[in-house]
């Protein structure tokens, strides 16, 4: 087999419509283009977000602060949910996958302290508030950063 040789499968490609050459042709004359306005002309073309002149939206919204776009957020858990393991167990979000308390975990954890613990475990997420740490802490647990 030869290069010169090689052909598409039957069947796999079509000879595409060739425009504007021609009334009798079913797609002459205007080309599909329609009659007139900025479309039907060469080089017409609209940026994206433009509405043909009218304040666009992404500046009619009002903005306030500071957006930060590479963010990765993270999910809470409060501390009264490690109550569902067993005292001297390790805390890990597989662990909580595992338990049915996380569904979705995309960046990582953080403990927060509303309820209270306990039991003594060993709790490894990525952040934890203050009185989530002393929680854990006073239950005989360990709060470690991963």
């Amino acid at each position: 087999m030869n290069l010169n040789e090689l052909a598409p499968v039957k069947g796999s490609t079509h000879v595409n419509k060739r425009k504007g050459r021609g009334t009798g042709t079913g797609n002459g004359k205007t080309a599909g283009r329609g009659h007139k306005g900025q479309k039907a002309r060469s080089g017409g073309k609209v940026r994206v977000g433009f509405e043909g002149g009218q304040m666009p939206l992404a500046r009619r919204i009002p903005k306030r602060g500071f957006n930060n776009i590479f963010a990765k957020p993270l999910t809470a858990i409060n501390v009264a949910a490690l109550n569902a393991f067993e005292d001297g167990a390790v805390v890990d979000v597989a662990a909580l996958m595992e338990k049915g308390i996380l569904s979705d975990c995309k960046y990582g954890i953080k403990i927060l302290g509303n309820g209270s613990v306990n039991k003594k475990l060993t709790v490894k997420a990525s952040a934890y508030s203050e009185s989530a740490k002393e929680k854990i802490e006073q239950a005989g647990g360990k709060a470690e950063v991963i």
